[in-house]
């Protein structure tokens, strides 16, 4: 024991172990998230399947209040499709018009007689 150092008691010891076995497992699900985007893009096995939405499937999709951005659409083209101009109003964590990515939910108001 070195000069001044207080000795430190089993629940001390204890709770530190316990901390360290925490973080051991927050940075191990964390270093496991890599592996979920692996999955989602095919390389991976046993994911859910992911389902690309493209051309006249992507112009079909129905616009609901809540909406996920598929690939390849803009935020131009669901306002203009979906009838809601304001859709950057409605969703202020979206701070940059071009910055819409796959998987992007917004909320939108679509018209009323739009497709459902």
């Amino acid at each position: 024991m070195v000069a001044g150092e207080r000795p430190r008691s089993g629940a001390s010891d204890a709770a530190s172990w316990c901390c360290v076995v925490a973080l051991v497992l927050v940075v191990g699900s964390l270093a496991g998230g890599a592996g979920e985007a692996e999955e989602l893009e095919g390389r991976g096995g046993g994911g859910p399947p992911v389902v690309v939405v493209r051309g006249a499937r992507l112009a079909a999709r129905p616009c609901e209040e809540l909406y996920v951005v598929a690939e390849g659409e803009t935020l131009h083209g669901i306002s203009a499709r979906c009838g809601d101009p304001y859709i950057l109003e409605r969703n202020p964590h979206v701070h940059d018009p071009d910055d819409v990515f796959p998987g992007l939910v917004l909320r939108i108001a679509p018209r009323a007689g739009g497709r459902k």
